[in-house]
């Protein structure tokens, strides 16, 4: 669907990718760097209203860029030795790290929209797995889905004793507005940000993690070291979800 807000988004996008090749032309020093692909830019491209959104090398999102930052940190493991699923493989940085696993499950409600190996038609809403995975990641994914809260019970019944969930999802400042696609397109875009949501979180989102039996840490890239932050344009909120083991 285009809309007036994707047009301007992605027109954005164009014009400060075109402005940062010219400065790379013109000699611009490299002096920021993207974890996802470990290259040094000159700086990171516009998207929506976020001015640092996108690496002009790889293109990853913040969110992409702090997911990779804490893997190399050390703050997050990825089981290699396990079973991931991997909801919405969008970030190519994060399919060659998750790839490695012994069981790795890239999916989608739609599969056919993406390239990777090996892709499985997957339905939160219809998950019935028990004890299946090691680890869930799904990054802007809960937005999208019809009834959340029954989403997460379905993954926390998935995983493993003492696996974890890592979720990322759009928020704002305000509680959790909820919606349908009963909805038209177009009010779901004025009032969600993207014609396809139907929910728009806030930081109560932590609390419905919590209803579906998780424990549960949430990493803030506002609270990392802020030359750290800044050399990278790190930006999101991870929700650390754990099932008791």
């Amino acid at each position: 669907m285009i809309t007036v807000q994707r047009v301007a988004k992605a027109a954005g996008k164009h014009l400060t990718r075109t402005a940062l090749q010219l400065r790379k032309a013109l000699g611009a020093r490299a002096n920021r760097g993207c974890p996802a692909c470990g290259r040094t830019v000159i700086g990171f491209f516009r998207y929506g209203d976020n001015r640092e959104w996108g690496c002009p090398q790889c293109g990853a999102s913040p969110r992409e860029r702090l997911m990779n930052w804490l893997i190399v940190a050390g703050m997050l493991r990825v089981p290699t030795e396990g079973a991931i699923l991997h909801l919405a493989p969008n970030e190519a940085s994060l399919v060659k790290r998750f790839a490695a696993a012994a069981d790795y499950v890239p999916a989608d409600l739609d599969p056919a929209r993406y390239t990777v190996a090996n892709m499985r038609r997957v339905d939160l809403m219809e998950l019935a797995d028990v004890d299946r995975y090691d680890l869930f990641y799904a990054s802007h994914v809960m937005e999208h889905v019809p009834d959340d809260m029954a989403v997460l019970r379905n993954i926390h019944r998935a995983l493993k004793p003492g696996g974890e969930a890592w979720l990322i999802v759009p928020l704002w400042d305000k509680p959790t507005e909820d919606g349908s696609f009963a909805m038209s397109p177009r009010e779901r875009e004025r009032r969600f940000g993207q014609w396809d949501h139907v929910r728009q979180y806030g930081p109560d989102f932590a609390d419905r993690v919590r209803a579906a039996g998780f424990d549960l840490e949430e990493i803030d890239a506002a609270a990392l070291d802020p030359d750290t932050r800044h050399f990278h344009a790190l930006d999101d909120r991870l929700f650390r979800a754990r099932k008791a083991a």
